[in-house]
């Protein structure tokens, strides 16, 4: 049962955990995405070019179609999931730089506020 073990600390570990949440997130991302472009762009580009549904467009070649609107949609897809993950690292990237900016301040070592505190108690009297 030691394998068990393992797999128990190994499945709690935070990075899996995260990882985890990661995949979720990014899945219910995807078809918000995929809604977005799917049922608001590509029926205004549609309307915008003269009325053409993109899930149309099809080529005949033999016995096969090629629904090349399809990957007309998919394409934009995966730019627009691709232009909002940029954005976001951008951002993220930003505000971390922020971070490292702004001086950190550390405490006077021990001694000094010691010293400061007699300072102080020594001017009261």
């Amino acid at each position: 049962m030691s394998w068990l073990k393992e797999f128990r600390e190994f499945a709690i570990k935070g990075n899996v955990v995260d990882l985890a949440v990661g995949v979720i997130i990014g899945t219910a991302f995807g078809k918000i995405v995929s809604s977005l472009v799917a049922d608001i762009i590509m029926p205004l580009i549609g309307v915008l070019i003269g009325g053409i549904n993109y899930e149309d467009l099809v080529v005949e070649v033999g016995d096969a179609q090629v629904t090349y609107g399809k990957f007309i949609q998919n394409v934009i897809d995966f730019v627009v999931i691709a232009l909002v993950i940029f954005l976001l690292v951008k951002a993220i990237n930003h505000f971390r730089r922020q971070e490292e900016k702004e001086p950190k301040s550390a405490p006077p070592p021990r001694q000094e506020q010691l010293l400061e505190e007699i300072r102080d108690l020594l001017k009261r009297k």
